[in-house]
Order: structure tokens, then sequence, then C-alpha cells
């Protein structure tokens, strides 16, 4: 087994034994859904969303493609595919990083800290911009009607065809104060 499967397993199997719920997907440890739940004390706090997870061959030294299943308002995330505009896990990806960095701090931070000023979702960042309590009522609307435990079981039949749209790179922002502040 070379280096890089032995890694993909350690990360797969890490991931499994945390907090998290893992699906893996036709028995392998290159695709899988995750359960995650929105940060506390933010707007997304009490979503729960299921995120398709797809591993490259060339895994850890290739990015994972991330894209959020079930719908979610955000100025960062593609609103038809759920792919995620995010430059740690798109550009800037090393292989220091393992799958609990990206449900653990790349994805809450996301969250935390939207880049309006680079989206995937217009709307969600002009109304960001223009209203943000608006904004913050849409985003709460989103969560009570498509981010609850009964939504992630599913929602897999509805969105297998975008799955390929996720984490793509097509944003082309720096996320270097993601973990700064969010945008006004």
């Amino acid at each position: 087994m070379s280096s890089p499967s032995k890694r993909r397993e350690m990360d797969v199997m890490k991931l499994m034994m945390s907090d998290y719920s893992v699906e893996t997907i036709n028995d392998g440890l290159s695709e899988f859904n995750v359960v995650f739940n929105g940060p506390k004390e933010s707007l997304y706090e009490g979503g729960v969303w299921k995120v398709h997870v797809e591993l490259p061959d060339g895994y850890p030294y290739k990015s994972p493609s991330i894209g959020f299943i079930n719908k979610i308002f955000h100025p960062n995330v593609d609103e038809l595919s759920g792919s995620v505009c995010l430059d740690v896990i798109n550009q800037s990806w090393s292989p220091m990083f393992d799958l609990l960095n990206v449900f653990e701090v790349f994805l809450p931070q996301l969250l935390l800290y939207p880049n309006a000023s680079d989206p995937l979702n217009g709307d969600a960042a002009s109304l960001m911009m223009k209203d943000r309590q608006q904004y913050e009522q849409k985003v709460k609307e989103y969560c009570d009607r498509y981010a609850k435990k009964e939504n992630i079981s599913n929602s897999d039949a509805e969105d297998e065809s975008e799955e390929e749209d996720i984490s793509d790179g097509r944003c082309t922002s720096s996320d270097d104060e993601l973990a700064g502040h969010a945008d006004p």
C-alpha cells in the first residue's frame, strides 16, 4: 500500500472515529458524506448539513472536493450545486491539512466569516452587503427549511447530478482574513 493511500485511510478513519457521522459511498474511502452542524454562536447554529466529500487519487497532495448537499444561503457556497469557495481548499491546500481540519476549522470559519467580495452566490453576497438584517433573516429561513436532521436523509437523490461541481476552484479570492473578522 502506497503512502498516499495509507494517509487517505488514516484520515477517513480519524474522521469516522470523531464526533462526525460519516457515510461511505460504494463502500470505498474516496467518496463519502459527512453530517456537519452549524457552528455555535453563528447564524447557522442549529443547522445540520450533509457535506459530500470526494478524495482525488492524489490526496493528500491534492485537495478534497467539498460541497453541501442540502441547501445553504451563504455568499461563498453555490446555492444550486453546493460548491464551496474557500481558498484553503481550492488553491492553498497542503498535505499538512487533514479531513478533520476541513470540518473542525475550515467549514466553521467559512460560515462564521463569509466573504461577500468574491461570491459563488451573488444574491447572498449582495443582500449581505446591502441589508445585513434581511440577509441574516434569509440565512435563518434556509436553516429552518433545509438544514434540519430530517432533511439530510432524503436529499441525496435530488442533488446527485450536481455533485461534480463541488469545490471546483472557480473562486479566486484569498481567505487570509478568514479568521480575522466578518465583512461589514
